[in-house]
């Protein structure tokens, strides 16, 4: 019996190695290159295999470590993989929020992130926290004003509602570098923002031991289109400048760790975000190890993460759905304390019971039907996501130094180091958007052309902070972290084509005319049927027409703008130049394109009256915004402010 125990299953099929592996692909490969055809460079700076084997984990030590032990890869827990369901309420107003507080946790809660941006005596806290039962649910608070002073008025509210604030979890969105970020200055100044860091631990630490002071939010790099390598190193620059700080101010370093919470932004790059909260908690561990009198406790880290705002759209917005589903499903694998799944729509409006209800329900499903919180660090082994795992730790720390080297995170922001190395990455990205390299469906691929978001969106209400009203006369004192939506320039482009029809002009047509080989005609049509939908145009799609004089009469007849040619490459030299002509001779203001690029017949098809080609390696986002100038749905000036 035990030696049937040790007997490996399949032993009938022999090893393969990997050389073997190797020659079978390039043999299918015929002579194909391998690093363009297989190898994935990442936005990261790193390649990715098309494939790992057991060899590729032969070089991580960490591996031996279990859920629990030093170096915390696979998480701190080590029985169960438990998070809290958190629900964050952006409602200011203290008597909604705590009706909708009350409900989330009476429907699948275990956590409520509150903004008390308007909360400024405790009985608006007593209000905002009536029927709360923060014993079991955690608190969590954010656009504070004042920490120091909103901490102070938190513990005699708990106590009026007959709550030990000892016992109570939760967090405090404290976090004076963030704000450096994203307004080019500090709320006050270095000086006494930081001082604000060491007043609020010294209370927290005697008033509420359970709570957390100060977040790094990770998730303004990942919402600035940073890559998962910046959001990890920069966020361990800013935990190194909180510590070094309250350390040589005094406090013990065990203290300082335990009142941290990192925050992450979490994508749709499904495996690398479960890597990367694996990753974090390896680089905070070597970090706070650096500190003398470190413990095993104060390398772990409290991790929550929060869906992102960068992929959301605004069109076919229940596809984010989706996204948040996947971002949660990373979160939850990699080993997230607690999640925030944000509203599908978001990007538009403010979120709704129905909307929030289907963002708290996504994590109670993911718990209760798919069983994750049972499993602690389930990816541990997969000789990808190790090997994932293992490149975001490398790189993410080699950027760690080179920013404490520019003398830390606070000198390399006015220096505009971050800011600068980020803004690198989301402009490669806003390319790759704007190419349709990256898809962003329902938006710049396969959009619904029937959907009208115009009279949809909601107005943002801009900060009520005096400190950014005057940073606006004066300008900020260092460049800030830009934020933005992969999706925007995209939207703009089709809500000014809504805006464009609003004003009591008719949609823009784009006729195709479709003819001669079948297949080819289709398969154009259909690219174009996309290309142009995402600007919000009239696609007028056809069966195919036998001659180019039927084409062309059906398509002046439609009063089309612009006309789309879908053919062969083959037989656009007769179809292409003969329609071109044609439509040229009777309104030479009709747009004339041509589905596909024959390039040995180019400059004949442009001679004939061909005003350019679309096709996979056109910018759709250039082409469509200089069509928009064209067709007068746009003005260049607007434009060019927009690009600026």
């Amino acid at each position: 019996m035990d030696q049937k125990k040790d007997e490996k299953l399949f032993t009938e099929f022999p090893a393969v190695t990997t050389a073997q592996w190797e020659a079978k692909i390039r043999e299918d490969l015929k002579g194909a290159d391998y690093e363009k055809r297989l190898v994935w460079k990442t936005y990261e700076g790193f390649k990715v295999k098309p494939y790992y084997r057991a060899e590729d984990l032969t070089s991580l030590s960490y591996l031996k470590a279990n859920p629990g032990e030093y170096p915390y890869v696979r998480g701190n827990q080590t029985k169960c993989n438990e998070w809290e369901i958190r629900q964050d309420i952006d409602e200011a107003d203290v008597v909604k929020a705590n009706a909708i507080a009350v409900n989330a946790l009476e429907r699948g809660a275990t956590a409520i992130g509150f903004n008390v941006e308007k909360v400024v005596a405790v009985k608006d806290l007593i209000t905002l926290l009536k029927g709360v039962d923060a014993k079991k649910a955690a608190l969590h608070f954010y656009s504070s004003p004042n920490w120091v002073e909103f901490a102070r008025l938190l513990v005699p509210a708990l106590k009026a509602l007959g709550v030990d604030a000892k016992s109570v979890n939760g967090s405090f969105d404290f976090d004076p570098i963030s704000y450096l970020l994203l307004y080019g200055d500090f709320y006050y100044s270095q000086e006494v923002d930081m001082a604000q860091a060491a007043e609020l631990l010294a209370f927290v630490a005697d008033e509420l031991p359970k709570f957390k002071a100060i977040t790094i939010n990770g998730d303004f790099f990942h919402n600035a289109a940073a890559t998962s390598v910046q959001e990890l190193a920069f966020s361990l620059n800013s935990a190194a400048e909180y510590i070094t700080f309250l350390t040589d101010a005094g406090f013990d370093i065990n203290e300082v760790c335990s009142r941290i919470n990192l925050c992450f932004g979490i994508g749709s790059n499904y495996f690398m975000e479960i890597a990367k909260i694996r990753a974090a908690r390896y680089l905070w561990a070597k970090m706070v190890e650096q500190f003398p009198g470190a413990t095993d406790e104060a390398k772990k880290i409290y991790i929550h993460c929060t869906t992102s705002i960068w992929n959301k759209t605004i069109y076919d917005s229940h596809v984010n759905i989706l996204r948040t589903t996947t971002e949660a499903m990373s979160a939850a694998i990699g080993g997230a304390d607690s999640i925030t799944v944000l509203p599908f729509d978001v990007t538009y409006k403010e979120s709704d019971e129905f909307s929030q209800r289907i963002a708290r329900n996504q994590q109670v499903i993911l718990k209760e039907e798919v069983y994750l919180d049972k499993i602690v660090d389930p990816a541990a082994g997969s000789y990808y996501v190790e090997n994932l795992t293992d490149s975001l730790i490398t790189h993410a720390w080699n950027l760690f130094l080179a920013t404490e080297e520019k003398g830390g995170m606070i000198e390399a922001v006015k220096s505009a180091f971050v800011q600068e190395e980020i803004a690198k990455v989301a402009v490669e990205k806003s390319k790759d958007i704007a190419n349709r390299k990256v898809s962003i469906l329902g938006t710049n691929q396969y959009p619904n052309t029937k959907e009208s978001m115009l009279d949809k969106i909601e107005e943002e209400e801009d900060y009520d902070d005096e400190k950014v009203e005057d940073e606006d006369e004066k300008g900020p004192s260092f460049e800030p972290l830009f934020l933005f939506r992969g999706a925007e320039d995209f939207e703009d482009l089709r809500l000014a084509t809504e805006t464009y029809i609003a004003d009591g002009n008719s949609c823009p047509k784009v006729f195709l005319l479709t003819i001669g080989d079948l297949a080819m005609r289709k398969a154009r049509a259909g690219f174009s049927t996309n290309f142009f939908g995402v600007a919000g145009f009239d696609i007028i799609d056809n069966p195919g027409f036998k001659t180019a004089e039927e084409g062309v009469k059906a398509a002046l007849a439609s009063a089309a703008k612009v006309v789309v040619v879908c053919s062969s490459d083959e037989e656009y030299a007769e179809y292409g130049t003969a329609v071109a002509k044609m439509i040229k001779n009777v309104n030479d203001q009709i747009v004339v394109l041509v589905a596909g690029y024959p390039k040995e017949i180019v400059e004949n098809l442009k001679e004939a009256g061909v005003d350019d080609f679309i096709h996979v390696r056109v910018n759709t986002l250039e082409f469509l915004s200089d069509l928009q100038l064209v067709l007068g749905i746009t003005e260049e000036d607007e434009y060019e402010e927009d690009e600026d």
